[in-house]
């Protein structure tokens, strides 16, 4: 195949790396604008969040990784939340309410959850398929790191620390 041929057939690769490393360089990005439906009726906004270090989880019961890495967020939000840090897990859209409801009350979960039943907050946060899936935000509402799959929650508890001490 004549070499011309191989950089016409993957430049559209090129052409794609090249944008998501100039992106990578680009920093942090404002979290986008969404309405948090939460089990007690009440909502939230990101908005709400400004001025917090967040901690965003989307999650389903059915995700055996979620349910195992429930414990840590929780203990992550018991050792940071007196230092202005929030941590708020949406339930995936065909996650049952009830399976959702009775999930964090038997466990006692002592933050935010949200319902995202029509699928729009996981639309708008870059179309949430993949579940576990934990966004980290600064006080400013940008998102500094996005995990997909569990974390590693000595690195994310160094990183909280760092966003809790900046201004």
């Amino acid at each position: 195949m004549p070499t011309t041929h191989l950089i016409t057939r993957f430049a559209p690769w090129g052409a794609a790396l090249a944008l998501a490393t100039a992106l990578a360089g680009c920093g942090n990005s404002a979290a986008p604008a969404s309405t948090f439906v939460l089990l007690d009726g009440s909502s939230k906004t990101t908005q709400d969040f400004k001025g917090k270090v967040t901690l965003v989880n989307f999650w389903a019961t059915s995700c055996t990784t979620c349910v195992a890495e429930m414990p840590q967020i929780v203990a992550t939000h018991d050792k940071f939340k007196a230092r202005g840090y929030e941590t708020v897990a949406v339930a995936m859209q065909y996650d049952p309410p009830s399976y959702v409801v009775n999930f964090a009350e038997t466990r006692k979960l002592p933050f935010k959850v949200a319902i995202d039943n029509t699928g729009t907050v996981a639309q708008a946060w870059g179309d949430v398929k993949l579940t576990p899936t934990t966004y980290i935000l600064n006080k400013q509402g940008e998102i500094v790191k996005k995990y997909v799959g569990a974390p590693d929650f000595g690195e994310l508890h160094k990183l909280i620390e760092k966003l809790l001490a900046e201004a």
